[in-house]
């Protein structure tokens, strides 16, 4: 029995693309009682009626998604058009749990909700932040250590309009999603954009984003040596393809983070990064590379396939907004790949301004998630 089902439109109004998705999905999962909405954000003004649409048509009360620059679906990626992709879920009876924003302390989260996943052992989340909200990255750290140690999958919310988000109605602001228990198997895992080169470098003296030294010499020139003479001579394009990459201690696989280089100071030879960094961690350059991006992605569409016990019945992917197009073209491309290895699964998701994986804030990855 399929238990889970997706749909996907683009039109030039909300109304006509929600009803074609409804359309669409005629043959609903017996008992869904749960679904993922994603609009570009031409739709954003338009979230509370697409939802409300939803819940009246398919007799599904609980929705939770976001809106984005770019939206995933089987096999499409939609940018720059009014859009919808949409998944619903027959999920068993109290195994799921939604929250609504969390923007500053946990407190409300846990006294609303810590008896049901302290009971139920939950220890998975997906989420949508709020990326003006400056304390996402460690609200992040925090949530996933306060779900049990929990792992947590999303995006941050990409727009250039209102920057909603759904969980049980509309909101925005913060962190909110939807909490699940181990009575819904789930295989996820990520790909990374960017590969290191060069050495790894120690962060010796640092202020905040600024890089002062490493490995004890001025930042700038540890950069320089790294990039070469080319780039060196042309900063501008050194930035649209170079990227720091630091590395999460303790990773068995050399994980790493991604962030934008933002600024150097010739004269004070400093460095600037989009992350705040302390004395003693490891940064390594990156550089945003198309064709071993697709190859990592099939790599790990390859080793997540290996490792499930069964064919997955649905999906969510989160990539970033420097992938899709942007890094593969204009064809769909990374879609494409998920839907040649997958087949036809129900799939939903967007392009992010920022991945969530288990407890970290990443950039330039594609996080995907299998529903077992």
């Amino acid at each position: 029995m399929d238990v889970f089902a997706s749909a996907q439109a683009a039109a030039d109004n909300w109304l006509q693309a929600v009803a074609e998705c409804v359309a669409q999905l005629s043959s609903l999962p017996r008992g869904a009682n749960l679904g993922f909405v994603y609009a570009t954000d031409a739709f954003s003004p338009d979230l509370r009626s697409i939802v409300r649409y939803l819940k009246d048509a398919l007799g599904v009360d609980l929705w939770v998604g976001s809106v984005g620059v770019g939206i995933c679906a089987v096999g499409r990626e939609y940018y720059e058009t009014p859009a919808l992709s949409v998944m619903v879920g027959a999920f068993p009876p109290n195994s799921f749990r939604l929250f609504n924003t969390v923007s500053e302390g946990l407190d409300r989260f846990i006294a609303e909700h810590g008896a049901w996943f302290a009971a139920k052992q939950a220890r998975f989340g997906v989420v949508h932040g709020d990326p003006r909200n400056r304390r996402l990255p460690q609200l992040i750290t925090r949530l996933a250590a306060a779900v049990n140690d929990g792992f947590l999958v999303g995006g941050l919310t990409s727009t250039r309009s209102l920057y909603t988000q759904v969980s049980g109605e509309v909101t925005e602001g913060g962190l909110s999603g939807v909490l699940f228990a181990p009575e819904v198997p789930v295989a996820t895992t990520l790909t990374q954009s960017c590969a290191p080169f060069g050495a790894p470098h120690e962060i010796t003296q640092c202020q905040d984003n600024i890089i002062m030294t490493l490995d004890g010499r001025p930042a700038l020139d540890v950069f320089y040596d790294e990039i070469g003479d080319i780039l060196s001579r042309d900063l501008n394009k050194a930035a649209r393809y170079i990227a720091a990459a630091l590395l999460v201690p303790g990773s068995d696989t050399r994980d790493y983070l991604v962030r934008n280089l933002v600024g150097v100071d010739p004269r004070a030879r400093l460095l600037a990064i989009g992350e705040t960094v302390q004395p003693g961690q490891v940064l390594q350059f990156c550089r945003r590379d198309p064709a071993n991006a697709m190859k990592d992605m099939r790599r790990m569409l390859r080793e997540l396939k290996e490792r499930i016990p069964h064919p997955p019945r649905g999906a969510i992917y989160y990539s970033c907004l420097g992938r899709g197009r942007y890094m593969f073209g204009e064809n769909s491309e990374e879609l494409k790949v998920i839907q040649q290895e997958f087949g036809e699964l129900p799939l939903t998701g967007f392009f992010c301004n920022g991945e969530i994986s288990h407890n970290r804030l990443y950039g330039y990855t594609g996080v995907l998630t299998l529903f077992l």
